[in-house]
C-alpha cells in the first residue's frame, strides 16, 4: 500500500511513544556504529588482525553508509515509509547479531555492512518523520527527542557498549544492541501511522548543490575535520592503554567524560551558535586541534590520568560544537534547497568517518599512534583556515 498521504495523525500518546522509539532508534544506529571504537584491541585480538586493520571495518561502515544515504533520495514515494523504518532497524538488528557470530575479519565486516546500509537509508528518511507525529508547536521537542539519541549514543552508548565488553566480551555487547533494535523495531510497527514520503530528488538538484561556492566549501571543509578526528577517535582504545598506560578498565570512564564534555559542547553551541558562529567553530577547532597535539606529544611520556581525562574533555567539547555549527551554518546556507543539502552533507559526514578510519590506520602504520595524533592536529588546524574564509550565514 502506498503512504505518500498521512490519514489520520496518531493519538498523543501513540505519536509519543513513536517519537520516542525513534530516539531509541538513533541511539541504537549510532551506538552500532561507534561500538567498535571502545573494544578495537579486544577486536583484533579475537579476529586475530592488527588494530589498523580492524579499524578498516569503521571505514567500510562509513563508506557504505555514505552511498546509502545518498541512494535513499531516490527511494520511490510508493513504497511504505513506515514499513521502510521498521525493515530498517531488523536489518540493524540481525546485522548487530551476526557479528556476534563472526570469527573472521571478513564475516565481521560482511556482518557490519548491512548495518551500515540500514544507518544510511535511516537518516535519509528520519528528518520527515516528526512533522508528521505530532503538532506543529511541539515539532522542536519532537525533533530534540529523536536526534538527542545521537547525543545520547556519544555521551553513553560508546561507554557503556566498551563497558559491557569488558565484562562478558565484544559479542555480548553487540548482541545487547541487535536485542534493543529489535526492541524498537516492534515498538515502531505498533506505534508509527501511515508516513508521507518526499518526492525523490532528482540529479539535477544535487548537481546544483555543489556548484555553490559556499555549500562546496562546508562540505570540504567538513571532509577534512570529520576525516582528521575520527582518524584519532578511532584508534583512541589503543592510543590510551599503549601510548598513555591508562588501564583497560579505565576506558570506559574515559570515553563517558568524552561524551559528557560533547554533551556540555551542544549546549554551549545552543546558547552562543546564532549570534558567534564564526567566531565559536573556530574557537572550538583550536580547541580541539590543541587537546590532540597534546595528546600526541605527550605519547612520549604517558600524561597524569588527570590531565588525559582533562585533554579528552577539551576535545570532545570543541569537536562537538564544530558538528552542530557546521550543521547550522549549512542549513542556513542552503535555503529552499537544505533538504538535499543535508543528504549530501550526510553521506561527506559518514564518508569522512570512513576515509579517517582508514587514514589513521595507515598513519599509525607508517609513523605511529603519536604520528596519528599529530597529523589529526595538523589537519584540523589547516581547516581552520577553510572556515575563516566562509562567507558569516545570514541569522
Amino acid at each position: 500500500m502506498s503512504d505518500t498521504v498521512l490519514h489520520v495523525r496518531p493519538s498523543p500518546a501513540r505519536a509519543w511513544i513513536a517519537v520516542i522509539a525513534l530516539g531509541i532508534s538513533a541511539f541504537s544506529i549510532v551506538t552500532s556504529e561507534l561500538a567498535p571504537v571502545g573494544m578495537l584491541s579486544m577486536l583484533a585480538k579475537d579476529l586475530q588482525q592488527t588494530e589498523s586493520g580492524t579499524g578498516l571495518v569503521v571505514t567500510a561502515y562509513g563508506w557504505v553508509g555514505a552511498l546509502a544515504a545518498l541512494l535513499s533520495g531516490a527511494i520511490p514515494a510508493r513504497i511504505s515509509r513506515k514499513a521502510l523504518l521498521v525493515v530498517l532497524m531488523l536489518i540493524l538488528a540481525l546485522s548487530c547479531m551476526a557479528a556476534t557470530q563472526s570469527h573472521s575479519l571478513n564475516a565481521f565486516m560482511s556482518a557490519r555492512m548491512a548495518g551500515a546500509l540500514a544507518h544510511g537509508a535511516f537518516w535519509a528518511l528520519i528528518g520527515t518523520v516528526a512533522v508528521q507525529l505530532v503538532p506543529i508547536e511541539k515539532l522542536g521537542l519532537a525533533t530534540s527527542i529523536i536526534f538527542g539519541g545521537v547525543s545520547a549514543a556519544s555521551v553513553l552508548g560508546v561507554p557503556l557498549s566498551s563497558f559491557i565488553a569488558d565484562i562478558a566480551g565484544w559479542r555480548n555487547a553487540f548482541m545487547t544492541i541487535s536485542l534493543l533494535a529489535l526492541a524498537t523495531a516492534c515498538v515502531l510497527f505498533w506505534t508509527l501511522p501511515t508516513l508521507a514520503a518526499s518526492q525523490p530528488l532528482k540529479l539535477q538538484v544535487y548537481c546544483g548543490i555543489i556548484k555553490n561556492p559556499l555549500l562546496l566549501s562546508l562540505y570540504v571543509a567538513t571532509a577534512c575535520i570529520i576525516s582528521a578526528h575520527f582518524a584519532a577517535f578511532t584508534y583512541l582504545e589503543p592510543l590510551l592503554t599503549q601510548a598513555q598506560a591508562v588501564p583497560a578498565a579505565s576506558i570506559s570512564a574515559l570515553l563517558l567524560t568524552l561524551g559528557l564534555a560533547g554533551l556540555v559542547g551542544n549546549v554551549i553551541a545552543g546558547k552562543l551558535i546564532d549570534r558567534h558562529i564564526k567566531g565559536l567553530i573556530f574557537i572550538a577547532l583550536l580547541m580541539s586541534a590543541g587537546a590532540l597535539g597534546l595528546l600526541g606529544l605527550g605519547s612520549a611520556a604517558p600524561l597524569p590520568f588527570w590531565c588525559t581525562a582533562l585533554l579528552l574533555g577539551v576535545w570532545g567539547a570543541g569537536i562537538s560544537i564544530v558538528f552542530v555549527g557546521l550543521q547550522t551554518w549549512l542549513l542556513r546556507s542552503a535555503g529552499e534547497a537544505a533538504q538535499p543539502a543535508s543528504a549530501i552533507y550526510v553521506a561527506i559526514f559518514n564518508a569522512a568517518i570512513g576515509t579517517g578510519a582508514l587514514a589513521g590506520g595507515r598513519v599509525i602504520a607508517a609513523a605511529g599512534l603519536q604520528g596519528m595524533v599529530l597529523l589529526a592536529a595538523v589537519v584540523i588546524i589547516g581547516s581552520m583556515v577553510l572556515v575563516l574564509r566562509l562567507k558569516k550565514p545570514e541569522a
